[in-house]
């Protein structure tokens, strides 16, 4: 039985409320999507996007609208059924335009290695034969400060919004359970982010919950897998030369639907993301409509 596993970590950074551009995405930080079903090793390219708009409460006048995009080489492996060993090797473009005008950037950004182990991996059969699988993962990763980043004094906000890395050495912290019943999923995924301090900055830490539920369809050796989900973040305060920012973290709800598609060895799909609520930068900051592809392929 083929099933589908859907991840979804985002992670979001709010900054200072004297500039415009309070919020935005640092480039360091990751988005995985659905990870295609594997027995031995997956290679994976995908793109994804993300946008936010944020008006300066005090001055309406000042005013930032932000896109960063992302392609991003996603490696996998399984050993022995109980160890799963991933590798994300991503690409940033970033685009801040605002009342001071555009700003751009792009490069390598930070290269994120993660790590799962399977305690629990249990198949049955209900008493309408149908079987009822269930799966659980833990796992642990860092992100290493493999992109470019430095802050400039001067405009300590667009900086450290535009750049590909965020300098720091990160850890992470996942939980994946996935209930499947014949034909219909649910996957429940925990993320924790705990992040670390570069040139004088830190980002908040991001808790990020998601719910999935999927169906499969079967056609010959095509499997077709819609699903819909809600992802909820928090995030927490930035800070900078160990003082807290002002109008920096918050929280914001996501409903989410995808469609994947696997034939034999090859897997595509994409992910597509609206901001349900929001409490951003204290309000100042609103997330927008975001989402994700990918082709991979199973070996």
């Amino acid at each position: 039985m083929k099933r589908i596993i859907v991840l979804v970590l985002l992670s979001l950074t709010f900054r200072f409320a004297f500039a415009c551009d309070l919020c935005g995405c640092n480039s360091g930080n990751y988005f995985i999507g659905p990870l295609p079903q594997f027995t031995t090793h997956f290679a994976s390219l995908r793109y994804s996007f993300q946008r936010y708009s944020t008006t300066l409460r005090t001055d309406n006048s000042q005013f930032s609208n932000d896109r960063y995009q992302t392609a991003q080489l996603m490696l996998g492996t399984r050993i022995k059924n109980k160890w799963q060993l991933l590798a994300f090797i991503p690409y940033t473009k970033s685009k801040l335009a605002s009342d001071d005008g555009t700003k751009e950037n792009h490069g390598l950004g930070d290269i994120t290695l993660n790590g799962n182990y399977n305690i629990l991996d249990k198949l049955a059969l209900n008493k309408d034969t149908n079987s009822v699988d269930q799966q659980l993962w833990i796992g642990a990763g860092i992100k290493l400060p493999t992109g470019k980043f430095q802050v400039d004094q001067n405009e300590i906000i667009s900086s450290t919004n535009s750049q590909p890395g965020s300098g720091s050495l990160d850890f992470l912290l996942n939980a994946l359970y996935t209930l499947q019943l014949s034909s219909w999923g649910l996957n429940v995924n925990v993320n924790y982010k705990i992040n670390q301090t570069a040139d004088h900055f830190k980002f908040g830490n991001l808790f990020s919950p998601t719910a999935f539920l999927f169906r499969n369809f079967h056609i010959g050796l095509l499997t077709i897998s819609p699903n819909i989900g809600l992802l909820y973040e928090m995030f927490g305060s930035n800070w900078f030369n160990s003082e807290k920012v002002a109008d920096t973290g918050g929280h914001s709800l996501f409903s989410g639907a995808g469609l994947e598609l696997q034939y034999k060895r090859l897997a595509i799909g994409c992910n597509f993301q609206a901001p349900l609520t929001s409490d951003l930068s204290s309000g100042q900051t609103h997330a927008k409509a975001r989402g994700m592809c990918h082709v991979s392929l199973l070996f």
